[in-house]
């Protein structure tokens, strides 16, 4: 049995992960790890390697690349046919621009302590997001969250950008677009656990890890092995206070706002009652204008690699 197979995004992180496989070649083989290397080249691709490599019996699984390569990594686990037999660990070497999973999840942000990590093997379980609805009829896994609404569109804003624009700058530069771009909220229905809540909502975070978007604390407390989301739900608000709430989710101190609510739940559904969602997963856009989703929690459905 191989011990890791490596499955790189080279475009993640703006090409900077192609810059750094000589790096963490280098160190992988510095710590006597056994390993391939697999390059995706179309988007998708990391889902069908995953799921490939899954059914060859690799013990790890490891994705080198930001959220979005991660997101597919974990589609493609969750997908595979050994689902329901003992699946390889999942590895995060985070070379993205956000990479806001492997944050939430306490794994090293730089490259030999995150390499040091695999070498050393503690994983522990955590939970898997299902979302359905948009593009994604038939549904989608994600890791760290969806995001609804205002933080969408701050995400599409940011791809825009050019490459010299980058990490929290960019998402501050997306997020003022934004502001102007992606103002009237929607009114929503959410479901969630048979709670119902209507009102106008300028965003929406279902969190299953902690940091959305490169530097937004929206669920600080968030535990990724509970059997629970943590939802950041932030009504309609003035242009002037969207920009005094920019600091307090950045440090998460935000869950005191007279404008925000901070509910847990596990199976949840989001209908716009008027308007349109915007929604993305892990990064990945789920729909540009959408009607209505259902997000649902797979308890402690894969075993990550971390501290």
């Amino acid at each position: 049995m191989k011990r890791s197979c490596v499955i790189v995004n080279p475009t993640a992180g703006k090409g900077a992960a192609k810059k750094v496989m000589p790096q963490i070649e280098a160190l992988l083989q510095g710590l006597g790890l056994d390993y391939e290397i697999k390059y995706t080249d179309h988007p998708g691709h990391g889902i069908e390697l995953a799921e490939e490599a899954c059914n060859d019996d690799y013990a790890t699984l490891v994705a080198v690349g930001g959220d979005g390569t991660v997101n597919e990594v974990i589609n493609g686990m969750m997908r595979s046919d050994r689902q329901n037999e003992r699946l390889p660990h999942l590895g995060v070497l985070p070379v993205g621009r956000g990479n806001d999973f492997s944050f939430g999840m306490g794994i090293p942000q730089d490259l030999e302590s995150a390499c040091r990590l695999l070498a050393n093997g503690y994983s522990r379980e955590i939970d898997v997001g299902f979302v359905k609805g948009g593009d994604y009829p038939d549904g989608r896994y994600f890791g760290n969250g969806i995001g609804i609404g205002f933080d969408t569109v701050v995400g599409f804003e940011a791809a825009k950008l050019p490459p010299f624009i980058s990490g929290i700058p960019a998402y501050l530069v997306a997020a003022l677009k934004t502001i102007f771009l992606f103002f009237d909220a929607p009114t929503i229905q959410l479901n969630i656990d048979g709670e119902i809540l209507e009102q106008p909502c300028l965003l929406v975070s279902v969190m299953n890890g902690r940091r959305m978007g490169g530097s937004f604390m929206f669920a600080p407390d968030s535990k990724s092995d509970d059997g629970l989301f943590s939802l950041c739900i932030v009504e309609q608000v003035t242009r002037w206070q969207v920009l005094g709430l920019f600091p307090k989710v950045m440090s998460g101190t935000h869950e005191s706002h007279p404008a925000i609510k901070i509910p847990m739940g596990k199976m949840i559904k989001i209908s716009a009652l008027s308007g349109t969602l915007p929604v993305h997963a892990d990064g990945e856009t789920i729909c540009e204008t959408g009607k209505s989703l259902e997000v649902d929690l797979f308890p402690r459905a894969l075993r990550l690699v971390c501290p």
